[in-house]
């Protein structure tokens, strides 16, 4: 048989949110071929996607120039084979809870655009959460249920506070790719972890305030105020701790709301209540049995809703709000913009992007776009929305916004 490469540039081993190209060489000239790339991850589920294309005169193909005729996606899409990965089991997400192993990503090259029998080359992309020399440690401390990621090297660095959303957990993939690229990083859990519980009676804003204070003690921590960034539930509390702690200069927002969701917040003599809900108001689909959550909030313009608002005009922190406008979960960008136009109305600069075709879960750049899957806390499969290709070109833009945001302020 032919000798066909499939070759990964720069490096076959790279950090997830890298970029890659896929080089093939050793074809026919104008050869058809379908590429597959596989995923199992950690609870042994398969993603796969794969695409049709045709070599070049002197048989090589780069997916940098190539367009792709056809499969998971079409066009030129250097990273398509990635960000179209899905699995075999509909509504599975894929997200990596073990951050010191890599995903590994089998990259095969079969014969024309049919069946997929014969194999021409393979190759494997070894894709890290964790960069060279960047450490991980467990944090409990106080209360505290966290973990914190140090960049190699005495630094000063920028430190972060990272907290996900209402289906709770400590969740650190995110922190560890922004420690990858620079920061101090405390991923922290806030519920349904450990002995916290699933649905909090309320949040105590000094649990908040404590993983501030243990991230400026930190010695290879910049002295110059702490950033935070939250996902939905988590970015609420985001707003919240950068209105209410005075250690916070920069907060980022995902698929939020600038007002407090389902849980009470208690601060030092004062409680922020949640804003004022219905779950009578979740639809579920007939055919999908998928629930529809984005109704169950009263009217935000409501006056009577309006002691649930976040106060943040009084914060002196930066802000950057993102949301997606395909976001069928929660209805993040109307949301966003009442938070942005307050902010505003009080002579505050505040950046925003809202994104066409992006969905609730607006995560790291490469991870496939999840469409739906089950909420942890809540046990029923939500739809979350988003379509393909633009979801994953608004990951890559929001990740470089979102670095370029704290570089900026911290």
């Amino acid at each position: 048989g032919m000798s066909v490469q499939v070759t990964v540039l720069p490096s076959p081993r790279c950090l997830f949110d890298d970029p890659v190209q896929i080089c093939v060489a050793g074809l026919l000239p104008q050869q058809a071929v379908t590429l597959r790339a596989s995923l199992v991850d950690e609870s042994r589920e398969l993603f796969q996607a794969h695409a049709h294309y045709r070599a070049g005169s002197s048989g090589e193909l780069d997916l940098s120039r190539s367009p792709a005729l056809g499969g998971s996606y079409s066009g030129v899409e250097p990273m398509g084979l990635l960000w179209s990965l899905r699995s075999k089991t509909p509504y599975k997400r894929l997200a990596k809870r073990n951050v010191l192993t890599p995903f590994h990503v089998d990259l095969e090259v079969y014969e024309g655009h049919g069946d997929m029998k014969h194999l021409l080359g393979k190759c494997t992309n070894e894709r890290w959460f964790l960069g060279e020399g960047v450490k991980r440690i467990s944090v409990r401390e106080g209360r505290l249920k966290a973990t914190l990621f140090l960049p190699p090297g005495p630094g000063p660095f920028p430190g972060l506070i990272d907290l996900y959303g209402s289906g709770g957990g400590l969740v650190e993939y995110r922190a560890s790719l922004l420690a990858s690229r620079g920061f101090v990083t405390l991923a922290l859990a806030y519920m349904a972890f450990e002995d916290l519980p699933a649905m909090p009676e309320v949040l105590e804003l000094d649990y908040f305030e404590e993983a501030v204070n243990f991230l400026q003690k930190q010695q290879q921590v910049k002295d110059t105020g702490i950033g935070v960034l939250g996902l939905s539930k988590g970015a609420d509390l985001a707003l919240s701790m950068a209105t209410f702690l005075p250690g916070i200069k920069a907060a980022v927002s995902i698929s939020g709301s600038g007002f407090n969701s389902f849980i009470p917040l208690r601060g030092d003599g004062f409680t922020v209540p949640p804003h004022p809900y219905d779950l009578g108001r979740m639809k579920t689909s007939e055919e999908s049995g998928l629930v529809d959550f984005s109704d169950v909030l009263d009217d935000h313009r409501d006056p009577a809703t309006w002691d649930c608002r976040i106060p943040m005009e009084r914060s002196l922190a930066k802000f950057l709000f993102l949301s997606g406008l395909d976001d069928t979960n929660w209805k993040s960008d109307l949301y966003c913009r009442d938070a942005v136009q307050r902010l505003q109305q009080h002579g505050r600069e505040v950046q925003f992007c809202s994104y066409s075709g992006a969905g609730h879960l607006l995560e790291p750049p490469y991870l496939p776009l999840c469409q739906a899957s089950i909420h942890k806390v809540l046990g029923v499969y939500v739809q979350w929305g988003g379509q393909w290709r633009e979801h994953a070109k608004a990951q890559e833009d929001a990740w470089h916004k979102i670095q370029a945001f704290f570089w900026r302020h911290l």
